[in-house]
């Protein structure tokens, strides 16, 4: 089970305590961008541009930020990926990964809810690092190291179990040698609409 770096504070309004009760929720994903966009037409709407971003996503919400850009970590450690993950990283069921959630946030509020699975090879050596990122984007650690290479993109469609959830979301696998790391980034309504 992951450890639980803060808790929403107490005494928060109805509408601002949403903000804190963010979650993933359960996802199927699309090789391409036309497969999603077939059950949801939002994807070919206002939320394809970051579908899309090629390079760092991280640099792409910073340059939209008028004020600041910050990561807040909201579970981090080891704990069993889900059976899709597990399946899609080529890792045993079961075993342990390091997993990181995080949300991205733009100008005070929350954009985009990433979560980052890596499995136990991917922290040896060098790797170690990701286990002591804390509040650093993982983007800045992949994007500077030429080791590190993204696979290609999928689209993902939320199954929303409460208002406020993400409805599209994206993710790849990023690959150095015969280690690999999946990072998904699913889009809050407020970022595209």
């Amino acid at each position: 089970m992951p450890s639980k770096d803060f808790d929403p504070p107490k005494k928060l309004p109805t509408a601002d305590r949403a903000q804190w009760d963010l979650s993933i929720p359960a996802t199927d994903w699309y090789d391409s961008l036309a497969a999603a966009g077939l059950r949801n037409p939002d994807v070919h709407g206002p939320a394809r541009h970051w579908l899309q971003v090629e390079g760092s996503f991280t640099r792409a919400l910073q340059s939209r930020c008028t004020r600041s850009f910050h990561v807040e970590v909201q579970h981090e450690g080891f704990a069993v990926p889900t059976l899709e993950e597990a399946r899609h990283l080529n890792i045993p069921i079961r075993q342990r990964a390091w997993i990181r959630e995080v949300r991205l946030c733009g100008d005070g509020s929350p954009w985009v809810l990433a979560r980052t699975v890596v499995p136990l090879s991917c922290l040896e050596g060098r790797g170690r690092r990701l286990r002591h990122l804390g509040n650093r984007p993982l983007g800045a650690y992949l994007f500077s190291s030429p080791d590190w290479q993204r696979g290609p993109l999928e689209t993902g469609l939320c199954q929303r179990t409460e208002q406020g959830q993400p409805e599209i979301a994206r993710r790849s696998v990023f690959r150095h040698d015969d280690r690999k790391l999946l990072v998904g980034e699913y889009l809050l309504p407020v970022l595209y609409r």
